[in-house]
């Protein structure tokens, strides 16, 4: 079944409610929407996810992005310097999704108290467009975009900067801990 013929099983409402997720840039609560109320219709969950993509494409540019997290040092300096405790490090940590496939947080390491605090998320999508061209060599753009980041941050910090898996997307690497040391 093409993507347009899913859409058109599902109700004028439901359909109404899904590109009106879409244009908020909410994928996640469209397809689950598309999903639950598709499923009474013989729509799997690949079929939902489908539709929305296809929404997605059509609705283009009228969909009101979710804003990029800022890269630039003043920015993360001043996310870093808002976060409760002392940093002590900097770690670029791998994720992934549905949605995004692999991506890099940043994450400020802090003690008392002790906690891992988001700086910044960089999305393939986010990392390519920063790289304006560049090539990436054999890391991940995501992965390079982040390293570069985080190790300016921590130089201009004077802490340690730590990312344990730069050259393959693993979300089980070892992460920073004082006597990890990090790598800078």
């Amino acid at each position: 079944m093409t993507e347009d013929e899913c859409w058109e099983l599902l109700p004028d409402g439901i359909r109404a409610q899904v590109d009106g997720y879409v244009l908020q840039d909410a994928f996640m609560r469209a397809v689950r929407l598309a999903w639950t109320a598709g499923r009474s219709v013989g729509l799997g969950l690949t079929d939902a996810q489908r539709v929305v993509h296809a929404r997605c494409v059509r609705l283009g540019d009228r969909i009101a992005r979710t804003p990029d997290d800022p890269l630039d040092l003043d920015s993360l300096a001043a996310l870093a310097a808002g976060a409760p405790g002392r940093v002590v490090a900097v770690e670029a940590v791998w994720d992934g999704d549905t949605v995004h496939d692999w991506f890099v947080n940043l994450l400020a390491v802090t003690t008392d108290p002790d906690g891992d605090h988001p700086l910044a998320t960089v999305y393939r999508e986010r990392a390519v467009r920063h790289l304006d061209g560049e090539d990436p060599g054999t890391l991940h753009p995501s992965a390079l975009v982040a390293d570069r980041a985080g190790r300016t941050l921590a130089a201009h910090l004077g802490v340690p900067f730590h990312f344990a898996s730069p050259h393959t997307p693993d979300d089980e690497a070892p992460r920073w801990r004082p006597s990890h040391g990090g790598t800078a």
